[in-house]
């Protein structure tokens, strides 16, 4: 059920995902600018323990919707790969602009701040953002079968995502010290943003084209 046909898309389409700037990628710099590694690994940690609690929503939703029709939930799956599209369209409409990361300054005098505050800009930021939820009551549906315990999968998910995402913004933080020119390159977020956007489309399509079963 964990590593069925579906895990090894998730994992790359995750990956790419989180990857991808956005709102959790800026806090991360900006706490690292303020108060060093520690202060940055910490904000990535929280921000990753929000993807349970919308893990949890979405199960909630998807097990509901199961309990109507199989109907219902095939008309979930094909709203969440028109979203899919969006986003990825989004994505390329960013890489067109191309602006680079706001790391500017953070060779700045840094702040001592206590444990806690990051831990909560980082937790609050994901866990109240309505777009994360929207985005896993889209996004996690692809890959959960009718059979499937909705619940137990969606954990599993956020918890590939969970290990994913800190991968890459502790990496973040790792390179912001020593290689914040190559962060704030236009060139690299015109990358980042046009592949993921690239590849949300593609993956959209191919799902809005896949027969449903039932």
């Amino acid at each position: 059920m964990f590593f069925d046909a579906q895990f090894w898309p998730f994992l790359v389409a995750i990956t790419l995902l989180s990857m991808s700037p956005g709102v959790d990628t800026l806090l991360v710099i900006r706490n690292t600018a303020r108060g060093g590694w520690r202060d940055g690994v910490t904000t990535s940690l929280a921000i990753c323990c929000g993807l349970f609690v919308h893990a949890a929503v979405s199960a909630l939703g998807i097990s509901l919707i199961l309990l109507q029709s199989a109907w219902a939930f095939g008309l979930l799956k094909l709203a969440g790969a028109a979203y899919l599209v969006w986003l990825g369209i989004n994505g390329l409409r960013a890489a067109r602009r191309g602006q680079g990361l706001p790391v500017g300054g953070v060779q700045a005098e840094r702040q001592v701040v206590p444990l806690w505050r990051p831990l909560r800009e980082g937790l609050l930021s994901n866990v109240l953002n309505p777009k994360t939820v929207i985005f896993y009551m889209a996004f996690l549906p692809q890959f959960i079968a009718p059979g499937d315990p909705a619940l137990a999968k969606s954990l599993w998910l956020a918890g590939v995502h969970f290990v994913v995402a800190n991968l890459w913004q502790i990496a973040i933080v790792l390179m912001v010290g020593s290689a914040g020119r190559w962060l704030a390159s236009p060139a690299f977020s015109r990358w980042l943003n046009g592949i993921t956007g690239a590849v949300l489309v593609g993956f959209g399509i191919k799902l809005a084209l896949t027969r449903q079963p039932g």
